[in-house]
């Protein structure tokens, strides 16, 4: 069987094909993913304490240069609307399955206490890069929202599209309320620029890179991803079969 870990550093070898999306057309890499989920999955789920805190690190070790990846400019008319006025209309909405709906300016999200973490990004391509993050823990407005009984999964829309598929990702209630799961704002000590997802994107560290969706414009809570898009749970599980789970 082959691990996760060792999926990762075989993609090293393989030619970079310029973002995660361009992984997706790849057959070799596809099967490579497939072999490794069984094994991985039953890893993670039986044997790890997915309450467990990813390595943080010190400012010393933040990579020079961390790479964007995946969409670096959304071409939506409302995101262009709103990188023109700064953002100073933008709101995040925090709705579905909740007692009170959110709806948040970027400088209310901003004034919230947010978390600092130091982590490292592994991306399906092959590369890593360690950076600095700052954003609210999800739990917080979770809390502030009140999930309701029967939430089970948490949404994330995004602003990006790919043709005329508009992304998205999930998790779970575990990792929605896992500490190191924020909503980050900022980057290396500055708010987020374009390529990494302004003005707010996930963070959340035990899983793999393309868990982390930029432009998060929505958060929502429901029942079931059944019917939410593909029902794959996030635009690459429905399009090109990545694993719903990607903790490591």
């Amino acid at each position: 069987m082959i691990s996760r870990r060792r999926l990762i550093g075989g993609l090293a070898a393989m030619p970079l094909l310029g973002g995660c999306d361009r992984l997706g057309e790849n057959a070799e890499f596809r099967g490579l993913l497939y072999a490794a989920e069984d094994a991985h999955r039953l890893l993670q789920r039986t044997i790890t304490d997915r309450n467990a805190l990813a390595r943080e690190y010190r400012e010393r070790d933040m990579s020079p240069v961390f790479r964007t990846n995946g969409t670096r400019m959304p071409g939506t008319a409302d995101y262009q609307r709103h990188l023109a006025t700064g953002f100073a209309d933008w709101r995040l909405i925090v709705d579905g399955l909740v007692e009170r709906p959110l709806a948040l300016p970027l400088a209310a999200l901003r004034a919230l206490p947010y978390r600092t973490q130091i982590t490292r990004h592994d991306c399906v391509e092959g590369w890593s890069a360690i950076g600095k993050w700052h954003g609210p823990p999800l739990a917080a407005l979770l809390g502030r929202a009140r999930l309701r009984p029967e939430a089970r999964y948490i949404v994330f829309h995004c602003a990006d599209m790919y043709g005329s598929r508009p992304y998205y990702e999930s998790i779970d209630l575990v990792d929605a309320f896992h500490p190191q799961t924020i909503l980050a704002w900022a980057m290396n000590n500055r708010p987020l620029d374009v390529g990494h997802g302004a003005p707010v994107r996930l963070r959340v560290e035990r899983q793999l890179g393309y868990k982390h969706a930029k432009y998060v414009m929505r958060v929502e809570a429901v029942a079931s991803l059944d019917r939410v898009y593909g029902g794959g749970g996030g635009l690459w599980e429905d399009i090109a079969g990545y694993e719903w789970y990607a903790g490591i």
